[in-house]
């Protein structure tokens, strides 16, 4: 008996010792999926409730008293519509000139060879390391130069030259087979034929990631348009809920209101694409 036990005894420890790692793992996501979801939901429970304290703790983990108020007087107290089309607007203008100045300037990066190319695609990467508040003053003062503050240019172009998205293209081109540009050159097809027939076409997973990455970033950014642009008839969603706060009072449910319908537009846009996402970001992995 003790010799068909052993071994069997022997082959559950691994299991065991594999299903503990897994019970971990899965631990761990929990936790920082509770810490990452959880700022999320007490703001939607804030604005859906209708009474009770806002600050208690233990904090509610449902709304008290359901209510769209606040979500109705958060549309009374300042003019959706008109930050929504603002934010559309910056954030489609900030899709399209991020793509296409993604992509030439990796085209290039991946697919050309010229002095100091490694040192150049170092330099950029090495722009990661610092947080873009450390580029608000330069920047503004080149945008007051231009005569673009309060304007919808002002807040795109300083976001258009990023190096996640630079990175991002480079290993998408470096991942096209160099026979198919040789056989490209051998029929007489020149690097712009190449750049727009060949290579974007066969980075579309990577321009898709792109695309969602620059919505995300575009659609959410508050310190920058709230210091470029001075007209209230131009600011973006973000920028405009603060009129949702007194100078001295503001309603918390109010302004919570206005935060979940900032958000909620582009979390569902992110719900539905973050397969893409995630399919375009495989090539700059590998």
């Amino acid at each position: 008996m003790t010799a068909i036990t052993l071994p069997a005894a022997r082959r559950a420890v691994p299991r065991l010792n594999q299903l503990a790692n897994r019970a971990l793992h899965y631990l761990a996501l929990a936790a920082i999926a509770l810490i990452t979801v959880y700022p999320f939901w007490w703001t939607l429970i804030t604005a859906l409730s209708s009474d009770g304290d806002v600050f208690s703790f233990p904090p509610a983990l449902l709304p008290t008293a359901p209510s769209l108020a606040n979500f109705r007087e958060a549309a009374d107290s300042i003019d959706l519509l008109a930050f929504f089309r603002n934010s559309i607007a910056i954030t489609a203008l900030s899709v399209a000139g991020t793509l296409l100045v993604s992509a030439l300037a990796a085209y290039p990066l991946a697919r050309m060879r010229f002095p100091g190319r490694k040192l150049v695609f170092g330099a950029i990467l090495a722009t990661m390391i610092l947080p873009s508040e450390v580029n608000f003053l330069v920047n503004f003062i080149t945008v007051s130069k231009l005569q673009l503050t309060d304007s919808y240019s002002g807040v795109v172009l300083p976001t258009l030259a990023g190096a996640v998205g630079i990175f991002l293209m480079k290993q998408a081109f470096e991942a096209v087979p160099q026979d198919l540009i040789d056989a490209a050159r051998v029929d007489g097809a020149g690097e712009w034929q190449i750049f727009w027939k060949i290579m974007l076409p066969l980075s579309r997973p990577a321009l898709a990631a792109l695309t969602i990455l620059t919505t995300v970033s575009a659609w959410n950014q508050y310190i920058w348009p709230s210091i470029v642009m001075s007209s209230p008839d131009k600011f973006p969603l973000s920028v405009g809920v603060l009129y949702l706060a007194g100078a001295f009072s503001f309603k918390t449910r109010v302004v919570a209101a206005g935060a979940v319908l900032t958000v909620l537009p582009i979390l569902i846009v992110f719900l539905f694409t973050q397969r893409y996402f995630l399919r375009g970001f495989d090539g700059a992995v590998k």
